[in-house]
């Protein structure tokens, strides 16, 4: 489903159900992270670092532990950067070569609507505003959670690039949809503070993909080199 979103030099694993990747070993570092966690949290820790290791050897690095850095952020191995994501019953990690991306960040959600009384405390005004018509037009699809996933990627993404905290009304977000009846489109998001250095040149727009597909909501932001 992720895959769809990002460039061919970005590798994804996904975990769905039942896949034996739920219940994949851990590395000891990794197991002390989660040996007070319950059950469902250890297990999705466990999916996604074992699509993580998948995708390191696909691109020819040792699979190794994925361990949490700087507010939680996966610490990845040198030349690789990366992201992962999980919901319930869903898994993924991306990963690519540094040589190849600056960043990216992927995020999974369930298709439905937001809890009561969170999309007013994330949303800017202006992106309300363009959800409600969005609504008018596709009501049947939940722009609320599309919206906030997207914002999730746009923080995955920026975190590497910056080690600086994002509040959710730092990215004025815009979601275009896809031809209609499609269940897919773009996304683009306005930093509203000073955006990352890459090279010489400041970035202040990240642009990205989303998709609905079998139940959940998938978005991935993409930083490419200058």
């Amino acid at each position: 489903m992720i895959e769809v979103l990002l460039p061919e030099s970005v590798v994804v694993v996904e975990a769905h159900g039942d896949d034996p990747l739920w219940d994949a070993p851990l590395y000891p570092e990794e197991a002390a992270l989660v040996e007070r966690a319950v059950d469902r949290r250890r297990r999705e820790f466990t999916a996604v670092r074992g699509c993580a290791r998948q995708a390191m050897e696909k691109l020819g690095v040792p699979a190794q532990p994925v361990l949490s850095g700087e507010r939680g952020a996966p610490r990845w191995p040198a030349g690789l950067i990366g992201s992962m994501t999980h919901c319930d019953g869903y898994g993924a990690a991306a990963l690519a070569r540094a040589d190849d991306l600056a960043s990216l960040g992927i995020d999974a959600e369930p298709h439905g609507p937001l809890p009561e009384g969170v999309g007013p405390s994330v949303f800017l005004p202006a992106e309300g505003e363009r959800l409600a018509r969005l609504a008018g037009q596709r009501p049947a699809v939940h722009w609320d959670r599309i919206l906030f996933s997207a914002k999730e990627s746009v923080y995955k993404a920026w975190f590497p690039l910056t080690r600086l905290w994002l509040d959710f009304s730092e990215a004025d977000i815009t979601l275009h949809p896809g031809p209609d009846g499609a269940s897919y489109g773009t996304l683009r998001a306005e930093l509203l503070v000073p955006g990352p250095r890459i090279g010489d040149r400041r970035l202040q727009v990240f642009d990205g993909r989303w998709a609905v597909c079998d139940g959940l909501v998938a978005t991935a932001v993409v930083v490419p080199h200058p």
